[in-house]
């Protein structure tokens, strides 16, 4: 690409770009950068494309020094979360240099209401799919600009699917007192949307029925919960991050089988406590059960032993981010894996080599640290990808 056009590319996306405090159940700030040109758009496959293009596209050499060192600061953002994984990389940027992402906005209607979502293609089908469902407040631009899936999706070659929740929230199966904030309109039934949704893709050929896996974060991983809870024949894997379980969402829980599930919480959650309870934030609500007792109810579940199998401490990256990782193994039967991802000293935020607010300071006050030793996507896909 020639540096006129990179310089170009990069106003375009200087005034496109959505800004978003994202990695929060309760809030969100948003403060978009008009936009004078036809050529941008603020919908999510839009920020979608021109995101994986500003991380993976952009020359440095011929751009002037503070350009230069703002694609410089992008590309090592990629490198970190890639950086075990050269050929990956390799992959990626040769294959949008081109420019050309497969990713659409679409919509489908469920029980009257026209739901919609941004779908991430593979280049081969059909293909795994990944479910990844944002926080409440939040949207699928959210989970495309503050999350590393799009670049694993595009690496290792699966279907990433991001839905948007009615209201930014997710009807799952918590009562109205375990919820704060503006809930879903009355009667939303999002089981039936994600299983529409899987099923839409499946008949186009897209995704492989048997390699489907959803995850989310907060309100999107209590929804990725119930969904394990009441679709379990759908999934060969889920994950829940900075989530806990409550009496009426465990009391409701029959699943069809087994399935395997990672749960990720942070230690210093200020809405989600990992002890349980009510969290210290104002926007917090009572009754979650612990970490503990969450991970216990998935170990009982999948007929898993009550005891840790092994323990292991993950190495500090980045000491500066205020936390540390630990992951405890489970002893399950084979293919019924269960395990934590404990951020010690984590906040309610998706642990991550990309920031998930713009507002960092405003976000670690309000939400708690973000951990930089792990990236909470490839983590997540690393242990889909055992399955089945």
């Amino acid at each position: 690409m020639p540096a006129s056009q990179a310089r170009k590319r990069l106003r375009v996306l200087r005034r496109c770009h959505t800004r978003a405090l994202a990695g929060t159940s309760h809030l969100a700030i948003r403060s978009p950068i008009p936009c004078a040109s036809r050529r941008c758009s603020h919908g999510p496959a839009a920020i979608l494309r021109h995101r994986l293009d500003r991380e993976a596209a952009l020359p440095t050499d011929r751009l002037n020094p503070s350009r230069r060192r703002a694609a410089i600061a992008a590309t090592e953002r990629v490198s970190s979360v890639m950086r075990q994984y050269p050929i990956g990389l390799l992959v990626l940027a040769g294959a949008f240099a081109l420019g050309s992402v497969p990713a659409a906005a679409d919509s489908l209607v469920v029980n009257g209401t026209t739901r919609t979502f941004t779908l991430q293609a593979p280049a081969a089908k059909p293909a795994p799919l990944v479910i990844v469902l944002h926080g409440k407040t939040q949207s699928s631009a959210d989970m495309i600009t503050r999350t590393s899936w799009p670049l694993i999706a595009r690496r290792d070659g699966f279907a990433a699917v991001y839905p948007d929740g009615l209201n930014h929230a997710w009807a799952d199966s918590r009562p109205g007192k375990r919820r704060a904030g503006n809930p879903p309109p009355e009667g939303t039934d999002d089981v039936a949307f994600i299983t529409q949704l899987i099923a839409k893709l499946v008949t186009d050929g897209i995704a492989d029925p048997k390699r489907i896996y959803v995850t989310g974060i907060s309100n999107g991983g209590a929804m990725a919960m119930t969904l394990a809870c009441e679709r379990a024949d759908l999934f060969a894997a889920v994950a829940s991050v900075v989530m806990n379980l409550t009496d009426e969402s465990a009391g409701t829980c029959r699943p069809a089988r087994p399935v395997p599930m990672l749960l990720m919480n942070g230690t210093v959650d200020p809405l989600i406590p990992y002890q349980g309870g009510r969290g210290s934030s104002y926007f917090a609500v009572d009754g979650f059960w612990s970490t503990e007792r969450t991970l216990e109810f998935w170990r009982r579940i999948d007929g898993c032993e009550a005891k840790d199998d092994a323990t292991t401490d993950l190495p500090d990256r980045n000491p500066s981010d205020q936390s540390t990782v630990t992951r405890i193994d489970s002893v399950c039967p084979q293919g019924r894996d269960v395990v934590l991802y404990r951020v010690n000293g984590g906040g309610h935020r998706m642990p991550g080599h990309f920031p998930d607010a713009h507002f960092t300071k405003l976000a670690a006050t309000l939400l708690g640290p973000q951990n930089g030793d792990i990236d909470g996507a490839d983590t997540i896909w690393a242990f889909f990808a055992r399955f089945p």
